[in-house]
């Protein structure tokens, strides 16, 4: 893996963005998407400044906390950014900074997977929106973090269990989509190839493995750690190993669109086309998914809010990409739903922006709760929407 300059580096993702059609056409949005912006920045404002941890989810309807920031970490202080970028007060700016340094003996982390979730929508976005290079610096280290869990054999990132063990050292999620975006940026950061070689790989094995030819995905596969040799498809957090858990079917649609954006492959572009296409054919009538679009219950099983957010941003960013109406307009009437029938506007005691979500649904671990994670994405497609300029330059669109 060679050293090469940005401008090589990136050069196909500028090429592939001249040739690709314009944006689908933009209907404008509903008073009720600056209502619930409203509302998501007025509770920011007031809960924040008395969370000095990192919500993991509620529990009668106030937050829980874990200190170390678990997997969800960045998104408290990514749903701060979110919030500044909307109002442009200094105080929000300040939190989300302060939180964002609450992570940093995470930089060196290599026993956990989802660094790209804890730095992406934290220190990266920091690095965007102040040009502090502290910011740059560290996500770059905890880049170098991840990719320590990378194994050459199955071309695949490990994504559970302590390095040096044998605890699920052939796992792959497909939540690991998530977390290359981090990877891109460390290879953006430094001209060094090594960081999207392996995110590039990654993207090809879960497509090879848990892309499943209908365009619907699995949660797990196994691997033979030793060999690379496929095991085959399993799930932690679905109905079945053969079911199609709602939130991974998200991660796919939005992760494969990012991995497009940031390389210019086609082949990433089509299959983000595939499990989008999937889902929006099995998206419930009322537009929130359930939590397993093949549980047998379906479609009058429990919700996961959380899902249908995450869905509806990469459904705008598919649409940025292919220029296809359908996905923006599937995007807006899943963000209008989650508007209308998930906020948690009725409650005087809710300390959260997002209700109906779902952690893990077969442990019966946080069903029907709130999430951090869903808080975000529901904001970051408002202000796809509403401050779409604010928010590319936040994200890097």
């Amino acid at each position: 893996m060679t050293s090469l300059s940005r401008r090589t580096l990136f050069a196909g993702t500028a090429a592939a963005a001249l040739a690709a059609p314009g944006p689908a056409s933009a209907a404008p949005a509903p008073a009720s998407y600056r209502q619930a912006l409203d509302y998501a920045v007025a509770k920011l404002r007031a809960v924040a400044p008395t969370v000095t941890s990192f919500p993991q989810g509620t529990k009668f309807e106030k937050w829980t906390f874990d200190a170390g920031g678990g997997w969800v970490g960045g998104f408290w202080p990514g749903l701060l950014w979110m919030a500044y970028l909307d109002s442009g007060e200094d105080k929000f700016r300040a939190l989300a900074q302060e939180s964002a340094l609450r992570l940093a003996p995470r930089r060196t982390d290599t026993g956990d997977h989802d660094l790209g979730f804890l730095f992406s929508p934290s220190w990266v976005t920091a690095w965007r929106l102040t040009g502090d290079s502290s910011w740059r610096d560290g996500a770059v280290t905890a880049a170098d973090s991840l990719i320590k869990r990378y194994n050459p054999a199955g071309r695949f990132i490990r994504a559970w269990g302590k390095l040096g063990t044998d605890d699920r050292a052939g796992r792959v999620i497909v939540d690991t989509m998530m977390n290359l975006d981090l990877l891109c940026f460390a290879s953006q950061a430094t001209g060094d190839r090594k960081y999207v070689d392996i995110a590039v790989a990654h993207a090809q094995t879960t497509a090879a493995h848990l892309v499943r030819p209908d365009g619907s995905t699995c949660h797990v596969f196994d691997f033979d750690p030793a060999t690379g040799a496929p095991i085959g498809q399993n799930t932690v957090q679905g109905y079945s190993p053969t079911s199609c858990w709602s939130r991974g079917q998200s991660w796919a649609i939005y992760g494969y669109t990012r991995m497009h954006h940031r390389t210019g492959r086609a082949e990433f572009l089509s299959t983000a086309r595939e499990v989008a296409d999937w889902a929006l054919d099995h998206l419930d009538a009322d537009g929130v998914p359930v939590w397993d679009y093949r549980s047998p219950l379906a479609p009058n099983d429990i919700k996961d809010s959380s899902a249908g957010a995450i869905t509806a941003c990469g459904l705008l960013d598919l649409a940025r990409a292919t220029g296809i109406a359908r996905y923006r307009t599937t995007a807006l009437r899943i963000l209008d739903a989650l508007c209308r029938t998930c906020l948690t506007t009725r409650s005087t005691r809710a300390e959260a922006v997002l209700a109906r979500g779902t952690r893990n649904r077969p442990s019966e671990d946080g069903v029907e709760i709130s999430l951090p994670y869903g808080d975000y994405y529901l904001m970051e497609g408002l202000l796809r929407v509403l401050r779409p300029d604010q928010v590319a330059k936040a994200l890097d669109l």
